[in-house]
């Protein structure tokens, strides 16, 4: 089905989209000799939103070899990234394109799927998992839609392509992709049929890599309709299964509401699941975290059991102190989540101490000081300076560099 773009989405924004110069550079190259290459996927969906994207995906009928001989010529860097699976990813002038021959799947155990080569578009949209997926946009500014997406994209609807549970025998990872999805571009509660296949299909997670159970996750949490989407997640019986423990949902809630864009995905996943150390142990293992992300949660979690739920107990100088140890970030996080943990949202007093916390100054005396002092090279100098920092610590962190220098005066006495 060929689609009207007065549909949804402007042609201005599409013509705007398609004169880019470097993918009409591809376009040009793949769409010669026979051949013939459409956009697809995400760059598509969300132009017609009006969102900004970051990947452009292709389809072609040109096979892998066909793909780099063409992308080769036209100047672009070829990488063949899932070359068993048709994928072959061009480069230029820092702008990447995933290149994909059409496919179809010859067999699949949930997980991976065996593919067959062809050039037909629509068999190749049909198997995708959503129909806001299955949209391809021509070089001439087309839109073909197979599988209704366009009317599902304009209700902010997640369906899936055909049979719900078929698709996702497929690749169990597409019920997270389904809630993920959900909390990104839908509105209301997740489709029924949806729902249910997902439920029924829940064994299936078990069976998939940790690493891919990750990364969808931590995409959910930090999409604008992720606490409502957790909330159906654990009515179905599904979140617990991701997460391994009891999840905080209202605290969850209140966090999304406050933090807004550029909020860290593992900061959201402290305010879902992390009380205590054990907890960052936990995920560490289920969801395979980052050394980075698993230092940032337990590092919260450290904070949280530090403050021991009373932050309105401590002053600026011990929470100064306390950031010394586990980092200003995570006890002005700890702070933020103890708030929601009793239903409450950041207050004035509470933002001003984090504000404080966040102004603390540093601990500026070097090694230089301490040997203009009469120390010689060596280890003592390291030891003054540890000496003096650590007593600069229990004084609340003051700042000023003489009053700092005289911690340095009173450690090598």
């Amino acid at each position: 089905m060929i689609a009207t773009r007065r549909d949804i989405g402007t042609e201005t924004a599409i013509a705007a989209f398609l004169a880019e110069p470097v993918l009409a550079r591809l376009l040009e190259a793949l769409n010669e000799g026979g051949e013939e290459t459409r956009i697809v996927g995400g760059a598509i969906r969300n132009l017609l939103l009006g969102i900004s994207h970051s990947d452009v995906d292709l389809a072609t009928t040109a096979l892998p070899d066909e793909t780099i001989r063409r992308g080769k010529a036209a100047g672009f860097k070829a990488v063949p990234t899932g070359i068993e699976h048709g994928t072959v990813t061009l480069i230029s002038k820092g702008q990447s394109f995933e290149v994909t021959t059409l496919r179809s799947d010859v067999e699949t155990d949930g997980r991976r799927a065996k593919v067959m080569f062809g050039r037909d578009f629509a068999a190749d949209a049909l198997r995708r998992d959503f129909t806001i997926n299955a949209l391809g946009l021509t070089r001439d500014g087309k839109i073909h839609d197979y599988a209704d997406g366009l009317a599902d994209l304009g209700e902010r609807r997640v369906r899936f392509i055909g049979d719900a549970r078929e698709r996702i025998r497929e690749d169990y990872l597409r019920i997270l992709r389904f809630f993920r999805f959900h909390a990104q571009y839908g509105t209301g509660g997740p489709d029924a049929e949806g729902l249910r296949a997902c439920i029924a299909g829940r064994a299936g997670l078990a069976g998939l890599s940790r690493e891919r159970v990750r990364a969808e996750t931590m995409k959910l949490l930090v999409a604008p309709g992720a606490a409502a989407t957790l909330d159906a997640m654990m009515g179905a019986g599904l979140l617990m299964s991701v997460i391994g423990g009891v999840p905080h949902l209202s605290r969850f809630a209140a966090v999304a509401r406050e933090s807004g864009e550029g909020v860290h995905p593992a900061f959201r996943l402290a305010a879902l699941a992390v009380a205590v150390r054990e907890d960052a142990l936990r995920l560490r293992e289920r969801l395979r975290l980052s050394n980075e992300e698993f230092d940032r949660i337990e590092r919260i979690a450290l904070a949280q059991e530090g403050l021991g739920g009373q932050v309105e107990l401590h002053s600026i100088a011990a929470l100064r102190q306390f950031g010394q140890v586990v980092g200003s970030d995570a006890v002005a996080g700890a702070m933020v989540l103890l708030n929601a943990s009793v239903g409450e949202e950041v207050g004035r007093g509470v933002q001003q101490r984090i504000g404080e916390l966040g102004r603390t100054p540093p601990f500026l005396p070097t090694g230089k000081d301490v040997m203009r002092l009469g120390v010689p090279a060596g280890p003592q100098i390291g030891q003054v300076l540890e000496a003096a920092r650590h007593a600069w610590i229990e004084a609340g962190c003051p700042g000023g560099r003489d009053e700092q220098m005289a911690f340095v005066e009173t450690a090598m006495a």
